[in-house]
């Protein structure tokens, strides 16, 4: 079961990333990240983006080390994903952009959940 939650994060996290990729690319899809304030990021931003396709790959890592049994260590810091992930839950509900919230908020909520899921494996 944690294997399939860690498997599922990762995937949800990899759509992220593809968003984020496209953000930092200049892509017009800032209207899903950032609190959608800008069709094209600005460079700041954009710096941002690209960054946070790094810690989602560790985040994606973490997870799944955790879940195959081979990361007891990490098991704070899957707690701390789990943290992260819910408040990601309010912080995109509150946004002020409608396409972040119908896409960002219910993916915080699978990753919640999903790290929840790992978090909880003794």
């Amino acid at each position: 079961m944690t294997v399939a939650a860690a498997v599922l994060a990762t995937l949800v996290l990899l759509a992220i990333s593809a968003v984020q990729i496209a953000a930092a690319a200049g892509r017009p899809v800032g209207r899903f990240v950032w609190g959608g304030q800008h069709d094209v990021l600005p460079r700041g931003l954009r710096i941002g983006s690209a960054v946070s396709v790094v810690l989602y790959a560790v985040m994606a890592t973490v997870l799944i080390v955790r879940a195959t049994g081979r990361g007891g260590a990490l098991g704070v810091i899957a707690w701390v994903l789990v943290g992260y992930f819910t408040l990601g839950i309010v912080v995109n509900a509150i946004s002020r952009s409608r396409p972040e919230r119908a896409v960002m908020t219910p993916a915080c909520a699978v990753l919640a959940g999903c790290s929840l899921l790992v978090a909880l494996e003794a």
